[in-house]
């Protein structure tokens, strides 16, 4: 009988909720269901009100009764606010969040590198923003719990899950005893101890690194602005790293490596934490400074990854499917990535829209995701926590050389996470100008956001299904283009067509006209009029044309309902 904890965690800055068990004895008989998600933190609720969003219902799963202890991930970036802006929730996060753009690097009290991510007119969102993952699990859980497609379940504990042919047989425990579900599909989405995975006996691959970092987050009056700190061989902890991070309610992350040989459970004893949070302090000129202590963990930098995610109809995704180092803020953002595709690419198939093997194209295109981030993150990882003799004599002499020379000052630079181009999809479309364009987003890539006017951006008005955005200065759709798209929707594949123009006069036989006066879609996506792109539900662009015609706007399109 699976017994979770009902006294609500501790905390000096979140008030912890603790919810109702849902219980089989005061619900009825379980009906199958289309997707069961095995997990309720942001991968799995990003899954859900993604799956919701194209019509498609399902359960979620999850084990305990309240949101995550501590403050866990904490840096989200602006594709990630891209993607939760389409589940409804961004606009709590920019209202409550810290959002910066500069990180800066300091070795023996001297700023050696400076990272400064430009802001763009034309992006809705700071590259980066700050905010405890309890009130990101919060505001996904009010929108699912708005939700009608969305069933949560809170308390219950999957044990175990069996394969039949077509089907998958879920065993649920809870405080009332146990029960089973069926459903079409279960996503895993339950951490990187994931036990479906154990279970399933499926090996990660990839590398781990032995240095060990504490995590400690304490509530100091600090007068600094929200901007990314690492500290490189400071005197207190020489040879290793320390991180610092600004995060809502006077709360600060600090971050730092421990010595070779010193166990987490020394390093969280409450001398330890004491003794190194002052001794940081001390460093940047706030001895004797009060603090409080909120919450500490510690952590290990892994690169790892399943090589395939998708196994018989058991999907695994975030940290479940892979474990990133946090460094370049990879975690939860690429988890929300994974998320993101997996919920088109799985109700696409549920809807008959596509055959079942699209689920392959998710795998392989999330599996080359996590391998670029982990070749990406592997780098920052080597700098930071050197993992050889060899890595730390090349990191020390970058460190001592930026003290004088200014070209070795860019290896500090994080590689800050960055979405994945999926360059080698299988969906890019092998009959458009791809080749021809000079500029502009290219085939796999994600998008880049356009302001058309005050509050109103080009993603605003993307995803969910397929966008054919259609550059004109004329006041309808060619007849041909339009007789392709209408023949795409009647046989209920989802394609809207939107018109870019810069007369304010509505584009007849377009879903939707964009008021364009200045061009801009033009210029940022290199474009010219009777050219147009083609956007997958996840906003990426799989088709682009310097000239838009109706056949190779088929072919594009048959791509997707062949695989």
């Amino acid at each position: 009988m699976h017994l979770p904890s009902a006294i609500p965690r501790p905390s000096i800055y979140y008030n912890y909720q603790v919810f109702n068990p849902w219980l089989p004895t005061e619900n009825g008989p379980q009906e199958k269901k289309k997707v069961v998600i095995v997990g309720a933190g942001p991968a799995g609720m990003v899954t859900a009100l993604e799956l919701a969003r194209h019509g498609v219902a399902s359960v979620v799963l999850a084990s305990e009764l309240q949101f995550s202890q501590g403050s866990r991930a904490i840096v989200f970036t602006r594709r990630s606010m891209e993607i939760l802006q389409q589940v409804g929730v961004a606009h709590r996060i920019t209202e409550n969040g810290l959002p910066w753009h500069c990180g800066n690097s300091i070795y023996r009290g001297q700023k050696v590198f400076r990272m400064e991510t430009p802001l763009d007119p034309d992006d809705r969102f700071f590259p980066m923003i700050n905010i405890q993952q309890q009130y990101l699990e919060e505001y996904l859980h009010d929108a699912c719990a708005a939700n009608s497609l969305i069933d949560f379940r809170w308390g219950n504990k999957l044990v175990r899950a069996e394969q039949p042919a077509g089907v998958v047989i879920a065993h649920v425990d809870t405080s009332a005893g146990s029960y089973q579900i069926e459903t079409e599909w279960l996503v895993a989405a339950d951490g990187g101890r994931s036990e479906i995975r154990s279970n399933m006996n499926l090996k990660l691959e990839g590398a781990s690194f032995e240095s060990i970092f504490v995590i400690a987050d304490i509530r100091i009056d600090l007068p600094f602005p929200t901007e990314r700190l690492a500290f490189f061989d400071p005197d207190w902890n020489r040879g290793n790293t320390i991180l610092m991070h600004k995060e809502p309610h006077g709360i600060w992350r600090v971050d730092y490596q421990l010595p070779p040989g010193e166990t987490p459970e020394e390093a969280l004893q409450p001398e330890s934490l004491q003794q190194r949070i002052d001794a940081q302090l001390k460093m940047i000129g706030f001895e004797g400074t009060s603090w409080e202590m909120d919450w500490s963990s510690v952590y290990s930098a892994r690169t790892l990854t399943l090589p395939d995610y998708v196994h018989d109809r058991i999907v695994f995704t975030g940290d479940a499917a892979h474990l990133l180092p946090i460094f370049g803020v990879r975690g939860a953002n690429t988890a929300f990535q994974d998320a993101q595709s997996l919920g088109w690419h799985l109700a696409y198939v549920l809807k008959d829209i596509a055959p079942g093997k699209l689920m392959a194209n998710h795998s392989q295109e999330r599996v080359g995701a996590a391998r670029e981030i982990i070749t990406e993150a592997g780098k920052s990882t080597r700098f930071m926590a050197p993992p050889s003799r060899g890595f730390r004599l090349l990191r020390d002499a970058v460190l001592s050389l930026s003290l004088t020379e200014e070209f070795v000052r860019p290896l500090y630079h994080w590689r800050t996470s960055r979405p994945h181009a999926y360059k080698h999809s299988a969906l890019n479309s092998t009959s458009d100008d791809n080749s021809l364009f000079t500029d502009g987003p290219s085939l796999g890539a994600p998008p880049q956001n356009v302001q058309f006017q005050k509050n109103d951006f080009l993603l605003d008005h993307l995803g969910g299904g397929f966008d054919l955005v259609y550059v004109t200065q004329t006041q309808s759709i060619p007849y041909e283009l339009l007789q392709t798209v209408e023949a795409a929707k009647n046989r209920g594949f989802p394609l809207k067509l939107i018109a870019i123009s810069d007369s304010d006069a509505k584009v007849l036989g377009a879903d939707k006209t964009l008021f364009d006066p200045q061009h801009r879609f033009q210029l940022r996506y290199a474009v010219p009029l009777g050219g147009a792109y083609l956007f997958r539900p996840d906003q990426h662009v799989c088709a682009r044309w310097l000239h838009v015609d109706a056949l190779r706007l088929l072919s594009s399109l048959q791509l997707v309902e062949m695989h």
